[in-house]
């Protein structure tokens, strides 16, 4: 252990191990813990909290928090708080199978929230007085300051809003990420907020550092391990599709006008068909790209690297491992073209309205009128949640939505007459995109949008099934605005619920 990464000497007596921070977290307690999708968890404190809850619970005791993050952590947080029955709810988004089990079993209170709403909701105290934050850092200044690790999420709000701070120093994170944040702190509460002075995706309008009251840090412990770094799978034939239509589509619409050759800045959800749109750009004919996006991943750090992309804004990094190590190699030139962000910022409505994003989000579901569900399985069987596809897609410039056409090796379409769960309607999707093909949706009624989806998104195997129900709906006489028969739209998923194939009639 080095004291080096604490530059202030008046912190050092509040070093202690895991197990001792642990005690100040209690049965019940609101819980601030850092973590943007598998970046700046802490990886420490978790575990000495699940072993308090697994002690609890053996002499028949309750012990469980109510845990606020930024988003996905990784198992080594939720995994393991989740696995020792410690977390009694939970929000905004999360990935960890432990938890989803938990959430889907009814162990665990789950609030799926925009991800733009949840600094906001602790500052005006929505959840309750929050007793305790746990944050990653990579470490802190000579004047106290918080030097933030690959992710910031809530951090800022959550540092103000607790009541006692345990901070994770981790050695493990590059000490030249230092300066490569901006920590905007002048957001204000109505009736009194006043515009956030950012209009190009690299300015820098806060400080580098995060804030806290010294007198609030009750433990410091550190740490040396890596985030998740979650691999990702090699671009298939179907996200290759995916991503060459997306980007042909992008040339059109240079050439007509609507964009600028450079685009316009580009945000894109999580995941590998995300990524293979990103890694599909390496090759197109755009030049001076720019990203506002959340999470930046391997297909935007690549561009970056490739003199294709200027500047990325995000909140976390969330690389592979071979990813992460072209990034430590090349953080010297990255510096000065990543900037992170609070998460309020990020996925601020206003903002990504003002700047233009081009959005380009993963989904579970579509329904043939361009209603998505990007969160439950059958309707009823939380997956992550809507992290910040909602605010993203309601306000982007261009809002795209893409899957492949099936799942579950062909068993389950994604194109279905009417979506199991609404997260994302019909008045904010401009775009869905298969392999089969996009749906330009824009400027669309409800039976043309239809028409679109059914004969270039759908999977031959379903897409007669779907023209035969589409037809029958028409003539059913239940109104020719949106044509739906609602028992048999809903039968599509208790299809595959009681045999396992949609295809089966």
């Amino acid at each position: 252990m080095s004291l080096d990464r604490i530059r202030l000497a008046s912190l050092h007596d509040k070093v202690c191990s895991a197990e001792q921070a642990a005690t100040f977290v209690k049965d019940g307690m609101l819980v601030g813990i850092s973590g943007f999708t598998g970046a700046g968890y802490p990886k420490a404190l978790p575990t000495a909290i699940a072993e308090q809850a697994k002690a609890a619970h053996a002499r028949g005791e309750k012990f469980a928090i109510r845990m606020v993050t930024g988003a996905s952590t990784a198992p080594e947080c939720d995994g393991v708080l989740a696995e020792a029955n410690a977390i009694a709810f939970r929000n905004p988004f999360q990935s960890d199978p432990t938890l989803r089990n938990n959430i889907n079993a009814g162990n665990t209170a789950y609030q799926d929230m925009h991800l733009s709403h949840v600094e906001q909701q602790i500052r005006q105290g929505f959840y309750g007085d929050m007793e305790v934050a746990i944050i990653e850092a990579t470490g802190i200044t000579e004047d106290g300051k918080i030097i933030p690790s690959m992710g910031i999420g809530h951090c800022n709000e959550v540092l103000k809003a607790a009541k006692k701070v345990i901070i994770e120093v981790n050695a493990k994170q590059n000490p030249l990420l230092e300066t490569m944040h901006d920590v905007y702190f002048d957001i204000g509460t109505p009736p009194n907020r006043q515009p956030i002075p950012l209009v190009q995706p690299s300015d820098r309008i806060g400080t580098p550092y995060l804030e806290c009251d010294l007198d609030k840090i009750v433990a410091i412990v550190f740490t040396d391990s890596f985030d998740r770094n979650s691999k990702f799978a090699d671009p298939d034939e179907n996200s290759k599709r995916i991503a060459a239509q997306i980007i042909d589509f992008l040339g059109h619409e240079v050439k007509a006008g609507r964009l600028p050759k450079n685009l316009l800045p580009l945000q894109s959800g999580v995941g590998n068909v995300a990524n293979a749109v990103l890694a599909g750009l390496l090759d197109a004919p755009f030049e001076d790209l720019t990203g506002y996006t959340e999470v930046l991943q391997d297909g935007m750090l690549d561009l970056i690297i490739a003199g294709k992309m200027k500047s990325a804004s995000a909140t976390a990094l969330s690389f592979s491992p071979d990813a992460l190590q072209r990034f430590n190699d090349n953080i010297e030139f990255l510096r000065d073209k990543i900037v992170l962000r609070p998460m309020e910022i990020t996925n601020n409505p206003e903002l990504i309205r003002r700047l233009g994003i081009i959005g380009m989000n993963a989904m579970i579901e579509a329904d043939i009128y361009g209603n998505v569900n990007s969160t439950h399985v059958m309707g009823t069987k939380m997956m992550n949640g809507i992290g910040g596809s909602g605010d993203f897609t309601r306000n982007a410039f261009f809002s795209f939505f893409v899957t492949p056409s099936t799942a579950k090796g062909g068993a389950i379409s994604s194109i279905v007459p009417m979506v199991s769960h609404h997260d994302h309607t019909e008045h904010d999707v401009m775009f869905v995109v298969t392999e089969q093909g996009m749906a330009d949706l824009r400027g669309k009624a409800p039976r043309e949008r239809a028409k679109l989806i059914i004969e270039n998104c759908s999977h031959p195997d379903y897409r007669d099934m779907l023209r035969d129900y589409y037809a029958r709906a028409e003539k059913s006489g239940g109104g020719l605005q949106t044509p739906h028969l609602l028992l048999e739209a809903l039968s599509w998923h208790q299809r595959f619920v009681e045999t396992g194939d949609m295809r089966i009639k």
